[in-house]
C-alpha cells in the first residue's frame, strides 16, 4: 500500500507557491499517493492566468542584493522589484515554472483539490481554473489527511 501525503497549500504567492507543488510532484515521483488542498489565497495557484508575487515586505529571510530597511519595503514598485529578482533568479537556476511544477503533479496522478468555499467566496468562474483539478470542501480533504502518512500546511 502506498504511503499517502496530505499538503494544505493556502498561500497564493510566487515564493508560496513553490512548495507544494515540489514536495507534491517529489513525493508521486516515490510511489506516495498525494493530494493537494488548495484554500483561500491559495486557490490563486489553480488559475489559467497565473500573476504571482514575491513580498520583502514581513519577509525578514528574504535575501537581497544589499539590506533593505522594513520601512524602505513599503515603497511602490519594491514588489515588483522583489519578484522581478526572484523569477530571474529561479530563471538562472534552471528551476521548473510554478506551470511546469503543475503539469507535472497533474502528470503524476496528483490529485488538486480545489476549495468549494473558497470558490465560491472569491466569486470564481470555471474559466478562471485549469483543466484536472477537483473542488471539493474541507471534509473531503480530511477524509484523505485522517490516513495520510504524511500532512502538510503551507
Amino acid at each position: 500500500m502506498a504511503k499517502k501525503l496530505a499538503i494544505i497549500a493556502s498561500k497564493g504567492t510566487l515564493d508560496g507557491g513553490y512548495p507544494p507543488f515540489i514536495l507534491a510532484s517529489t513525493a508521486a515521483a516515490l510511489g506516495f499517493e498525494v493530494k493537494i488542498f488548495f484554500t483561500f489565497y491559495g486557490l490563486q495557484l489553480l488559475t489559467k492566468e497565473l500573476s504571482l508575487k514575491v513580498s520583502p515586505l514581513g519577509n525578514p529571510a528574504m535575501p537581497m542584493p544589499v539590506p533593505v530597511p522594513s520601512i524602505i519595503q513599503i515603497i511602490p514598485g519594491l514588489e515588483w522589484f522583489a519578484t522581478w529578482m526572484m523569477k530571474r533568479k529561479l530563471k538562472q537556476k534552471g528551476v521548473a515554472s510554478i506551470e511546469q511544477l503543475r503539469e507535472i503533479c497533474l502528470e503524476s496522478d496528483v490529485e488538486l483539490i480545489a476549495c468549494q468555499m473558497t470558490y465560491d467566496l472569491f466569486d470564481f468562474k470555471p474559466d478562471d481554473m485549469i483543466e484536472g483539478i477537483n473542488f471539493g470542501g474541507a471534509a473531503t480533504f480530511l477524509e484523505f489527511a485522517g490516513d495520510a502518512d504524511v500532512t502538510l500546511y503551507m
